[in-house]
């Protein structure tokens, strides 16, 4: 497996070390903002996923600021020295080359409930917060699948029963749980290497600082899901699509009259015990951004890992269902995931919002662009955490050196 020669390493690529944002003011060539986009170019995305709020508003998801969990900790210093064979490479790595490889900035193992790993790089500390993107993807199927087994949602009902407004779009007849399968038949692109894919009309729909536009151009999120065509039909296919989790961001505030935000403080956030406020980015009607506006504190993102991999309870509480985190690792149709070709997730399956592997352990995961993910391995009783900016978007960039590195650790635990 290669790794792409065009881009400077993670050392070279330090964001501490380069000076984004530094000084009073900084240098001219040091500044980087989102009105010219120059934020979300590598190297200086290393900076800008850890201040997302710099550059963009956002809605507070609150912490409990009195309940506060805190993980107990027994380092293991034997798993930098793990060694693995990257997916299409002949040659072993250890555990801790592959960090550098995947342009980690934070990553937190949990075995049992307790950190035995933890290590920060680049622009994050413990302290810190760092984009959690398509992950946040993930935060959104659990509420609704939370909301099903609450009978708040019904999964057999069309989007159009609860949002009277998308009936003439593409989600008008499909129904909840092909939405949170995406297994939804739309007309739209997420090649984020086609300048034609629809993915940046959605994008630019949502851009808080884009003022000129025409009457007929959709002026936020929901505008825009609106007018999303069909293509194929629904049910038949997997489909990876960020419109179908701003589609549920939606119907979840439409049902409960709250915001995304609130909602995810109150089922989730606070209940954990979290010790950090999480943020959505909104876009000019301060419509949460349901697909990829999530930042959070990574041990408070590894609460909720744990939370999942002990079936709901966590922090001395019952947070989630048990039966949401059994249809989550029951998995999805493997058939209709196969349609969509993912070499390195053969056997793979998707379900409300959530990656499951259908390996030996029942692993499942949450995965963002760029190299966020929260894995969890029941059988290893492990959960791992990792937040990155890897240069390209892509997670088939770096699954090489990803996916055999989280199963080397959790042989190695599985033998502890």
């Amino acid at each position: 497996m290669s790794q792409a020669q065009e881009f400077p390493s993670a050392v070279d690529s330090d964001p501490s070390k380069l000076g984004w944002m530094t000084g009073f003011p900084p240098p001219q060539d040091r500044i980087i903002s989102a009105l010219d986009g120059t934020f979300f170019k590598f190297p200086a995305l290393r900076y800008s996923v850890c201040h997302m709020r710099e550059f963009f508003p956002s809605k507070v998801v609150p912490s409990d600021p009195i309940n506060r969990y805190s993980f107990s900790t027994a380092e293991d210093s034997a798993i930098d020295a793990l060694s693995f064979q990257p997916l299409g490479d002949e040659k072993s790595i250890s555990w801790a080359e592959s960090l550098l490889k995947n342009y980690t900035d934070g990553i937190l193992i949990l075995h049992k409930g307790r950190i035995i790993y933890e290590k920060y790089f680049g622009a994050l500390t413990q302290n810190g917060r760092h984009a959690a993107m398509s992950v946040s993807k993930t935060l959104t199927g659990t509420l609704a699948a939370q909301l099903i087994a609450e009978g708040v949602l019904d999964e057999n009902k069309y989007c159009r029963d609860y949002i009277p407004e998308l009936a003439h779009s593409a989600f008008g007849d499909a129904t909840i749980r092909q939405v949170l399968d995406m297994t939804t038949g739309l007309e739209f692109s997420e090649d984020y290497a086609d300048p034609k894919a629809e993915i940046w009309a959605f994008s630019k729909a949502g851009d808080p600082f884009h003022f000129q536009r025409s009457p007929d151009e959709p002026a936020n999120y929901f505008d825009y899901l609106k007018t999303v065509k069909k293509k194929g039909q629904h049910g038949d296919a997997f489909g990876y699509k960020t419109v179908n989790t701003d589609v549920m961001g939606w119907i979840i505030s439409r049902v409960l009259n709250k915001p995304l935000s609130q909602v995810l403080s109150e089922k989730i956030w606070q209940p954990l015990g979290t010790n950090f406020d999480a943020y959505y980015l909104i876009d000019g009607a301060g419509i949460c951004f349901a697909g990829g506006g999530l930042t959070t504190n990574l041990r408070d993102m590894a609460m909720f890992g744990e939370m999942v991999r002990n079936k709901g309870y966590f922090n001395g509480k019952q947070i989630l269902a048990k039966e949401v985190i059994e249809s989550i690792r029951s998995g999805g149709s493997q058939a209709a995931f196969a349609k969509a070709g993912y070499t390195n997730l053969k056997q793979w399956s998707y379900k409300n919002m959530w990656w499951v592997s259908h390996n030996v352990d029942g692993a499942f995961c949450a995965r963002g662009v760029h190299g966020q993910t929260v894995y969890i391995d029941p059988k290893a009783e492990m959960v791992i955490v990792r937040f990155a900016s890897h240069p390209l978007a892509s997670n088939s960039a770096n699954d090489g050196y990803s996916l055999p590195a989280y199963q080397a650790v959790a042989d190695y635990l599985l033998k502890k």
